[in-house]
Formats: structure tokens, C-alpha cells, sequence
């Protein structure tokens, strides 16, 4: 019995070095092997049709660029010179780049990451919204922002929606969240750092204490995490053959440690730490691996931050003013999320404002919102891209963003 597909095979244009007829070959190849073993019959092409074709030497080939580490590392020991795709040429590539699967998998978890995210979140009474991204002052203090000029007006991009989420409560939305981007103009060059990345934001009132806040960061990255295990193992597993990564290990219940605790736990391993300073990126990574021996966990949240270090609408402890209300999580020994109890009385944000330096005129709207009534409330925020980066063990946040911004780079 003969099967004639006629009179057109849609193809698309090769995406490795062999070249089309290589590509539409092993297509066909592909083809009558699928239908030899599951109908039987046999196939004769009588016409082929390329709708589009690439050009005939492409800047870096699909096979190379898929190759790990370790390949490129085991041919140089056996005498052979593969070629290794460095990332600049990958992101001046970004089209081609995303072809790898390592790549496909990245970018379908990291959808999967919102969803989740966007999912639990609803199914717990918060609401969706929409900050705006050109605001009058800065959000987070300090000089870290993209100035511009809005229509004769002095205006940056929003370093966060801290101000406008907050201002969300005030007007009795109870619980919201927001998938949005987010601007830093930090001349910052590390694995970590971009110019600009999507922030998952959440806040919400707060009835008794702030660890309702901590609460909610608990049981959403736990339920993401299960479900990414669980749904995306293909992915993880295409992510592992370029990457190779240990799987995240995580509690059930996320451990709490308090900043104190950590501080004397850096100590009795030799690391002094000023208790109320902030932890440098050493540190951070050096208690990620003493709390991992001793808790067997990569996923915590570290609290009480000292005050001094936190931005200014952040609310201090009510018996230690010199600590505060405040959190950051920690995966693999590297910062995600950082999120606190706000402060909610006017008069005191105008004084913590100017103390950090913050021109109150700027943000007098902000501060005006609270003058009407507003209820104790608290938040945090996560990059998606560095979640993504850190639950794949990846070594560069510039492999978790589309099209990455960073000082250097602003195309593709």
C-alpha cells in the first residue's frame, strides 16, 4: 500500500550547520519511520515546498551552541577543538540562542514560575494590578534611577511599585499582587544584576503580626517549587543536560532564622559581622552553606533586619528600634525576596523619608495616601529572573531574561 503526501510538506528552515537538504531528509526519514511502525504503509513524496529558508551560514550553529561545559571540556582532554558559544555572542544572537533546548526549557519554566505565582496568589483573595512605571520620585531611595523628562517635568521609572501597591491598600483592596517591570540604573556588573528585570510584588494588610507576611512567602515558593518539580521535569531535565544542577533541597515548612542568629552563626565560623550592618554577597553565600549543613535546607528566610539598613517606609520592632520589621528569603546562599511591614503613620514616613535622604515633595502623594486612614500592612518583592536563575542552579541571570538590559547592553 502506497501513501502519497502531496502536494505540499510544510518546512521550516534547518537550524543546524547540515544544512536544508540534511534538514529535509532526516524530516522525511523521521516521518516514514513514525509511519512504518504505526500504520504500516509506505510513503512517496512527490512534491516539497520550503516556506522559508535561512541563510546559508548562520552566525553560530544550534549544535554548538547546545554543547555544555563539560563536552567541550572532555573533547580538548581527547585531542578535539569544539567551538564554545561565549554569552555575548549568544544574547547578540538571541533568536538563534533561543533554539537551544537548555533554552526552550528556561523560558517554559519561567512561565510556569508566573503562573504559580499569579494562581496560588488569586486562589488566596489578592487582586491583580497595574502600577504605573513613570513616576515623579524615586521608590527606593538613593540615586539608582533612569531620569527623564516627562513632558517638562522631572520623572524617573519606577524602581519598584512599592509606593503604588501600598497606596492600593490604603484604598481598601485588602491583598494585591503584580507581575510588572522594574527599573535599577546600578552601574552593577555582577551574575545578578540587571538594569531592568520583572518583579513579582505582593502586599497585603496585615491583622496581627507580620509574619503573615513571611506566611504567605512560606506556602507560595513551597507549592511553586512542588509544582515545577512535579509539571516541569522535562524542562529541568533538557535545563540539566546543558547545566548540569543538583535539584533544589527545601523544607516543607520554610525554616525562619533571625538576623541575630545568623549574625552568630557567621561568628562561631570565624566570619565577624557588624549585627546592625547588612551582609555582603560573601556572607550571604557562607550562611546559605552553614544553614544548609545544619538545616539541610536552600530555601530560608532570614528576619529582623537591622533598621539602618532597610528603605524608609520600613517599620522597626516594637521592642528593639535599631531591628525592624523586616525579611529577606535566601536560595542557594543568594538574596530572591525582600519584603517588611510598612510604615503606615504619615508623620513618621515624612521622618524616615528625610532621614534616608528622600525629597518628601516628590512622593507627597504617597505620603498623603496614609493621611486618610490606613490599615498596618506588608509586602515583598522577588526578580523573576533571578528565582528562575537560582531553582536551575544557573551561574548568570542573563540566561533567565528574554533580552537581557544591563550597563552594557541594550539590544537586541
Amino acid at each position: 500500500m502506497a501513501l502519497f503526501l502531496s502536494p505540499l510538506l510544510l518546512l521550516r528552515a534547518p537550524h543546524s550547520r547540515s544544512g536544508l537538504f540534511f534538514f529535509v531528509w532526516f524530516f522525511l526519514f523521521e516521518l516514514l519511520m513514525f509511519v512504518n511502525c504505526f500504520l504500516q504503509v509506505e510513503i512517496q513524496v512527490s512534491k516539497l515546498y520550503c516556506v522559508d529558508k535561512a541563510m546559508p551560514t548562520l552566525p553560530i550553529n544550534i549544535e554548538d551552541a547546545s554543547r555544555s561545559e563539560k563536552e567541550i571540556e572532555e573533547a580538548l582532554e581527547a585531542g578535539e577543538q569544539l567551538v564554545r558559544v561565549n554569552q555575548d555572542t549568544r544574547l547578540n544572537y538571541r533568536v538563534l540562542d533561543f533554539r537551544t533546548s537548555a533554552n526552550q526549557g528556561i523560558f517554559r519554566i519561567q512561565c510556569q514560575v508566573c503562573n504559580i505565582f499569579r494562581q496560588f496568589l488569586l486562589s488566596e483573595d489578592f487582586v491583580e494590578i497595574h502600577t504605573p512605571k513613570l513616576i515623579a520620585g524615586s521608590s527606593e531611595g538613593g540615586s539608582a534611577v533612569f531620569k527623564l523628562d516627562y513632558k517638562g517635568q522631572a520623572a524617573c521609572l519606577a524602581q519598584s511599585p512599592q509606593l503604588h501597591k501600598q497606596m492600593a491598600i490604603c484604598g481598601d483592596f485588602g491583598r494585591v499582587f503584580e507581575i510588572g517591570p522594574v527599573f535599577r540604573a546600578e552601574d552593577s556588573y555582577t551574575h545578578r544584576h540587571l538594569c531592568e528585570f520583572t518583579g513579582l510584588d505582593v502586599e497585603m494588610e496585615i491583622k496581627q503580626h507580620y509574619t503573615e507576611v513571611m506566611d504567605v512567602v512560606d506556602h507560595l515558593f513551597v507549592t511553586m517549587f512542588d509544582h515545577l518539580n512535579k509539571k516541569c521535569s522535562k524542562y529541568l531535565e533538557a535545563v540539566g543536560r546543558q547545566y548540569p544542577f543538583e535539584p533544589l533541597k527545601y523544607l516543607p515548612k520554610t525554616l525562619r532564622l533571625k538576623f541575630e542568629e545568623g549574625v552568630q552563626m557567621l561568628k562561631e565560623a570565624g566570619v565577624e559581622i557588624d549585627p546592625y550592618g547588612d551582609l555582603n554577597t560573601e556572607s550571604e553565600r557562607k550562611l546559605g552553606q552553614l544553614v544548609l549543613e545544619k538545616y539541610g535546607t536552600e530555601f530560608y528566610i532570614l528576619h529582623r533586619y537591622p533598621l539602618a539598613v532597610r528603605p524608609f517606609y520600613t517599620m522597626p520592632c516594637y521592642d528593639d528600634p535599631k531591628y525592624s520589621n523586616s525579611f529577606d528569603v535566601f536560595i542557594r546562599g543568594e538574596e530572591i525576596i525582600s519584603g517588611a511591614q510598612r510604615v503606615h503613620v504619615p508623620e513618621f514616613l515624612v521622618e524616615r523619608a528625610q532621614a534616608c535622604g528622600i525629597d518628601v515633595s516628590t512622593i507627597s502623594t504617597y505620603i498623603d495616601s496614609f493621611r486618610y486612614g490606613a490599615p498596618p500592612h506588608g509586602g515583598f518583592g522577588a526578580g523573576l529572573e533571578r528565582v528562575v536563575m537560582l531553582f536551575c542552579g544557573l551561574n548568570n541571570i542573563r540566561k533567565t531574561s528574554l533580552f537581557p538590559r544591563d550597563p552594557l547592553r541594550i539590544a537586541p
